[in-house]
């Protein structure tokens, strides 16, 4: 009898501490993803953040993904600023994306993210310049938030792979190595 009583409350005190270290465990991780594009199926390259995991404040399940684009593909993109859009990725389609480097987010973080979206995707009137402000200015907007440095050069404007390498080797602590 005191033996299952000793089992019982080991296990009752196992339960117990996972139970209370589990929001030691709870983050939210950011993710930058890069897309080579396609032509038989329209997509152009293209880049964006994923976020996933659990807020530890709340508990809060996170699954999300934003991307900034054109409201409309038209060769009026050529033209200069025309309006926006926040694009938000199915998941099938994530599977088939190169993921460059993720980070661990506090709660803080993940909020400014999301309210730096909002703002994005808010702002008055036309707000997407492919050259200008285009999807790699917005995930650059993100990963100076969680602190990197970033570069915005020429040749790499339209190029959403190669600049996402481009910021692995100007952070090399992030330990990522470039795709191919």
């Amino acid at each position: 009898m005191i033996r299952r009583l000793n089992s019982i409350t080991t296990l009752l005190a196992t339960l117990f501490a996972l139970c209370w270290s589990g929001t030691a465990f709870a983050a939210v991780k950011i993710h930058f993803h890069s897309f080579n594009g396609s032509v038989l199926f329209g997509r152009y390259p293209h880049a964006f953040i994923v976020l996933e995991g659990t807020l530890e404040s709340t508990g809060e399940t996170i699954s999300e993904n934003y991307g900034f684009t054109a409201k409309k593909v038209s060769p009026a993109i050529l033209n200069g600023p025309v309006y926006h859009d926040i694009s938000i990725e199915k998941p099938k389609y994530l599977k088939k994306t190169n993921r460059h480097f993720s980070l661990t987010l506090t709660d803080a973080q993940y909020r400014q993210i999301v309210a730096e979206m909002n703002k994005w995707k808010n702002a008055p009137g036309k707000f997407y310049d492919l050259d200008k402000r285009n999807c790699i200015h917005f995930v650059g907007r993100m990963a100076e938030i969680v602190g990197l440095k970033i570069e915005y050069p020429d040749k790499m404007l339209r190029r959403p792979k190669k600049w996402l390498n481009h910021i692995t080797s100007l952070n090399p602590k992030l330990g990522a190595k470039t795709i191919k």
